[in-house]
């Protein structure tokens, strides 16, 4: 009798363990993403399809050829250029070795104007700076083409990003200056710490609140930096142990959440409301940065291998591709990811569920 008690008992026993196990236990599913092929084109041979809408184009520049693309696959636009070319969303142009002027367009291929400054002109969506002779200066160019103002330095220019509120620019000499659209100097200071300081990387945020860089050797640094009450304050920092003579990737996210920067061995992923930072190890250097929604993909060469890391914010590694190509880039749009690869220009749509 007693043994039947026993059993009973712990019958029950084993019962309520497994509930309250199931309860304690359970967790929900974690997000998950789905990478799906679309399609694939080669651009040497495009069939153009004529686009008026510029706003849903996506640019792709490969070896001495450039253009516009649709979701679609349709290649709207193709050049061939002898020498340099820059190309954003809003423009394109090409230019040669003694460039005294160079004709820019629209996406279809409409003349816009003529850039008239002497040197080489670097379109970044719908700004155009021209980088002058001697490599200590630039100008900045009105939407015709004209130059608004310009700059010289003492020291050659290494490193350079702009937003829509203004530029950053990082000198050989250690010295990194923000200007405004209209060439004011809005702070101007040498993130330090090296024995050789110059800038090797440098970003400015969107909303111009931050500015980070990567600089010297010995020891490389990298720092964030935020001007307030008129006084530049550095409020992050970081010491990096391998470092290598490289101009190095450093980009915020759209949103101003997250800048991230590249270094010998990893990426680096700093948190700008917590200051918390992260590591992602990576296989070759960094050389393109771009957004989907949900995603943040980076693309790395190593010679003539590429690799493509899919990233969740902060640092999360969702999965990686690797290819051999003599040149490649990567662009987004919504949730997709173009790849391309020589001659080709593939598609992939990641769906979160």
């Amino acid at each position: 009798m007693k043994t039947k008690k026993s059993i009973r008992f712990y019958t029950c026993l084993s019962i309520l363990f497994c509930i309250i196990y199931i309860f304690i236990a359970v967790k929900p599913l974690g997000t998950e993403y789905q990478f799906t092929p679309e399609w694939k084109i080669d651009v040497t041979s495009p069939n153009i399809k004529e686009q008026k809408d510029d706003s849903s184009l996506i640019y792709f520049k490969l070896g001495q050829t450039m253009g516009y693309f649709t979701e679609d696959g349709d290649v709207t636009n193709f050049v061939t250029y002898p020498f340099k070319s820059s190309i954003s969303d809003y423009f394109y142009t090409s230019y040669a070795a003694n460039n005294k002027s160079a004709k820019f367009y629209t996406p279809d291929g409409t003349l816009v104007g003529a850039i008239d400054t002497i040197g080489f002109p670097m379109i970044d969506k719908n700004k155009i700076f021209v980088f002058l002779p001697g490599g200590n200066s630039f100008a900045y160019c009105n939407p015709d083409g004209t130059k608004k103002w310009d700059y010289s330095g003492y020291s050659p220019i290494t490193a350079f990003d702009s937003s829509e509120v203004g530029c950053v620019v990082g000198f050989a000499d250690g010295n990194l200056t923000e200007f405004d659209n209209d060439g004011n100097i809005i702070q101007s200071f040498e993130p330090g710490g090296s024995d050789y300081s110059v800038i090797l990387g440098t970003a400015i945020a969107n909303s111009g609140k931050y500015i980070a860089s990567i600089s010297g050797q010995n020891k490389q640094r990298f720092v964030i930096a935020q001007k307030k009450n008129n006084q530049t304050k550095i409020i992050f920092h970081k010491f990096i142990d391998s470092t290598h003579i490289h101009q190095e990737l450093v980009a915020f996210t759209e949103n101003d959440e997250y800048v991230f920067y590249n270094t010998k061995d990893y990426l680096g992923v700093t948190n700008l409301e917590t200051l918390k930072n992260y590591q992602i190890k990576l296989k070759g250097h960094a050389i393109s940065l771009r957004e989907t929604e949900d995603c943040v993909f980076v693309l790395t060469k190593d010679k003539n291998t590429y690799t493509v890391y899919a990233i969740e914010t902060p640092a999360t590694l969702l999965g990686t591709f690797t290819f051999d190509a003599n040149t490649a880039f990567i662009q987004t749009k919504n949730n997709q990811l173009y790849v391309g690869k020589d001659s080709t220009i593939s598609k992939i749509t990641i769906t979160k569920k």
